[in-house]
């Protein structure tokens, strides 16, 4: 009955546990594609700054103030890409973190059931010992008791029989 109990216990437990580390890795993995996705924001930004760079409207082949000012355009918006991809790698490194934490504390959480299942084995193994212990103790007394009793009952069989011979021949 109380295995059954903490068997249920413990499978409770652990689809607890496996439904938040689902929700962590999945909050883990839409936080890598919006990293990735803001990376290939920004190699597209920068493969326009690139060719804004060349592009050259002016007399002459020259670049025109307008060419400059859309070349630093591009470029303030790949900085500001760049900002907003700090920004969600450290909310990315923090899951990571966390995943480590909770890595950890299951971990140790482990180590310390695991050490406590030990302790409780072992417990339960020196019962088992003092129990055979007292067991075999027990069924010695009851031979010694046996004995002791078919002496008695053998000497008074034989105190009987003397008797009833000494009282034939009187």
């Amino acid at each position: 009955m109380i295995k059954n109990v903490l068997l249920i216990i413990f499978l409770f437990s652990t689809s607890l546990q496996a439904a938040t580390f689902q929700t962590d890795t999945t909050a883990y993995q839409t936080q890598r594609l919006k990293v990735n996705a803001l990376l290939n924001e920004r190699s597209a930004k920068f493969g326009q700054y690139d060719q804004s760079l060349d592009t050259r409207t002016g007399i002459f082949g020259f670049q025109t103030k307008d060419d400059i000012k859309n070349s630093n355009e591009i470029l303030r918006q790949i900085v500001l890409n760049d900002n907003n991809i700090f920004k969600e790698l450290k909310i990315l490194m923090n899951y990571k973190d966390e995943e480590v934490k909770r890595i950890r504390n299951e971990a140790n959480s482990s180590s310390s059931r695991i050490e406590n299942y030990k302790a409780s084995i072992k417990k339960l193994q020196d019962q088992n010992e003092q129990l055979k212990k007292d067991f075999d103790a027990a069924n010695k007394e009851k031979q010694i008791t046996n004995y002791i009793v078919m002496f008695l009952a053998l000497t008074l069989f034989v105190a009987c029989y003397l008797f009833y011979k000494k009282l034939k021949k009187v």
